[in-house]
């Protein structure tokens, strides 16, 4: 039995039908290990000692009554094997924050995504290293360069550098009317800079959301916008479907797959629209209740199987070093 702390969004926002990581806690459960649930802002650093105000949780796959709290404790998470951290963004400096504190676990507990490359590897920011990948895009807050940008791509879309779930996505024509306000109001609501990027029509047919675990896609949902949004996520109207994938798609996992494992990045969701990549989302990747749903396969079993196989892999290094003295 391992115990299993679960750092994530407070209870009352899941979305029983959809989330992950109540996913991951279900399977967590059917292996007989232990439960933890706490937020992060109940995180407490004291010297060189890590604890959480957490409580015991008990899951059920029951939409009527899907958890059961114990009573709220202070728990040393250098106690704990697995601390699966699953907070959902913005990724800012309280997000930052808790990977800081949680890269102190190491080597006791493992911690799912690795802290240390999440902090790393903003989302929008990480994919830029696979820029050959994706279509054309700019991450700046310059009007001169997006006017420069726009005259040389046309149709773009703006989206905000940290946000989540769709949320601000703007498609912009090459002549529009609105660019000037939505300029002034990206300037004024967001002091870091944004993404720009060539507007992919082939976004009406879908845009995948690929699933790879440990290195190795399993898994793809397609999600196809509403007829009156650009955005495919499910969370503003998007609806899946179940798809394979193509020879170019393979191609975009091959090449990411060895960089996501050896930064300790195990479960990570990437999105390709018309055989481009445009996202590597590897802070709280979700799709698993949806790719389940939609006949797809249960990923959970996998994801915990890495899991194990990596915190056997971690003991066993701790351990190595006893029996060379």
């Amino acid at each position: 039995m391992l115990e299993v702390a679960v750092q994530m969004d407070p209870l009352e926002r899941i979305n029983f039908a959809a989330d992950s990581t109540f996913a991951l806690m279900l399977e967590a459960k059917l292996r007989g290990h232990r439960l933890w649930f706490y937020t992060p802002d109940r995180l407490s650093l004291e010297g060189r000692r890590l604890t959480a105000r957490a409580h015991r949780i008990d899951v059920f796959d029951d939409p009527h009554r899907y958890y059961a709290l114990g009573e709220e404790t202070d728990l040393d998470l250098n106690s704990v094997d697995v601390v699966l951290l699953r907070q959902d963004p913005p990724f800012d400096l309280a997000y930052i924050t808790s990977t800081h504190f949680l890269e102190r676990l190491a080597p006791h507990a493992l911690v799912v995504n690795d802290p240390a490359h999440v902090r790393n590897a903003p989302e929008k920011l990480f994919v830029m290293e696979f820029s050959d990948l994706m279509p054309p895009t700019l991450i700046t807050r310059d009007r001169a360069a997006i006017e420069r940008f726009r005259a040389l791509h046309g149709e773009v879309v703006m989206k905000p550098l940290y946000g989540h779930g769709g949320a601000a996505v703007f498609k912009v024509a090459p002549r529009d009317p609105n660019f000037g306000s939505l300029f002034d109001m990206f300037a004024t609501t967001f002091r870091e800079p944004w993404v720009v990027q060539s507007f992919l029509p082939e976004v009406a047919k879908g845009d995948k959301r690929i699933l790879i675990v440990d290195g190795e896609a399993m898994g793809a949902i397609n999600r196809i916008p509403a007829a009156d949004d650009i955005r495919s996520n499910m969370v503003r109207g998007g609806s899946a479907a179940t798809t394979e994938l193509n020879g170019r798609e393979r191609e975009i996992c091959a090449r990411l797959g060895p960089e996501l494992k050896r930064r300790g990045l195990l479960f990570v969701g990437i999105d390709v629209i018309d055989g481009r990549l445009t996202e590597i989302n590897v802070t709280s990747p979700t799709g698993l209740r949806a790719l389940k749903r939609v006949g797809g396969p249960d990923l959970a079993p996998p994801i915990f199987d890495a899991i194990e196989a990596r915190l056997a892999a971690l003991r066993a290094s701790r351990r190595a070093p006893e029996h060379s003295a």
